[in-house]
């Protein structure tokens, strides 16, 4: 409740302040007499299971270092079917950006990649069954900060800018390669890396992001064993920027409690949103940074 309504009860329906607690965990308003719970309008609501179900849940999500498994999460918890626990673990990675949160600074280096096997007869940078994703890590002495990832249906101009713009604070350094998608960005500081010597590793140009790159496409083939669907795959990467910001908090309770926050932000994803989307899997990870 006081994650629901920090500054105490808050009608849906008016606004009002004032309720009265009701049987079965509902509350009357005292203006308009709407009634509510305090798990309506969020994740948790529709459950058929108690709360201490999604608690457990939600602390095996975030005691995982490397992220769990809808089979591991039905096994561990308990759940009647595997159907409940992909459902469940898709509303958990909606609640795993934080509305509002704080856009990178400093210095920050952006790159592309593909998600997807090879594909034959593609030609240069064309994609039909691999999702391209953009990178962005922000730099901190020889290591990497937090970063940012999104899936993208192209690389014009406007849609690395955009997202540069969404994820970066104005007035920082943006590290590119030599794209021409990335030039006349306004509003930062561009910096171009070009590889100085031809027996030099492509890694060397943007170190963090490769690393990023890599790390991702070994958790997806890890984890998930590579069955990622396109449609899907802009949650597996929110759940990915999640544990990787919070990789060095040695308190799991904190991310248990940062997500509990979060879930009760998040508005109900009813299981036919989750799964109505096209059905054409990623495949094999194996793919060109």
């Amino acid at each position: 409740m006081a994650q629901r309504w920090p500054g105490g009860f808050v009608c849906p329906s008016c606004q009002g302040t004032q309720a009265w607690p009701m049987a079965r965990g509902l509350w009357l308003c005292r203006a308009c007499r709407h009634q509510t719970s305090v798990t309506a309008g969020t994740i948790f609501q529709d459950r058929r299971l108690p709360l201490r179900f999604w608690f457990r849940a939600l602390w095996y999500v975030t005691s995982q270092k490397h992220g769990v498994s809808a089979l591991g999460l039905q096994r561990v918890v308990g759940l009647g079917s595997y159907q409940t626990a992909w459902a469940w673990l898709h509303k958990l990675r909606r609640a795993m950006v934080r509305p509002g949160r704080d856009r990178l600074s400093g210095r920050v280096e952006v790159d592309e990649t593909y998600i997807g096997g090879p594909e034959a007869g593609v030609i240069g940078r064309r994609t039909y069954a691999k999702a391209q994703v953009l990178i962005a890590a922000q730099v901190e002495g020889r290591g990497i900060g937090r970063i940012r990832l999104a899936r993208v249906s192209d690389l014009t101009r406007a849609t690395p800018h955009g997202f540069i713009h969404d994820c970066v604070t104005p007035g920082a350094v943006i590290c590119t390669n030599g794209l021409a998608t990335y030039r006349d960005l306004e509003g930062y500081g561009h910096e171009v890396v070009v590889l100085q010597r031809q027996d030099q590793p492509a890694s060397d140009l943007l170190p963090r992001v490769h690393l990023v790159v890599a790390l991702l496409k070994r958790w997806l083939l890890g984890t998930h064993h590579g069955a990622v669907r396109i449609s899907h795959l802009d949650y597996y990467l929110d759940e990915f920027v999640f544990r990787f910001n919070r990789r060095q908090s040695a308190c799991r309770g904190k991310l248990f409690y940062h997500l509990v926050q979060q879930a009760v932000q998040v508005e109900p994803q009813p299981y036919h949103s989750l799964h109505h989307h096209h059905h054409h899997l990623l495949g094999s990870v194996e793919s060109s940074g």
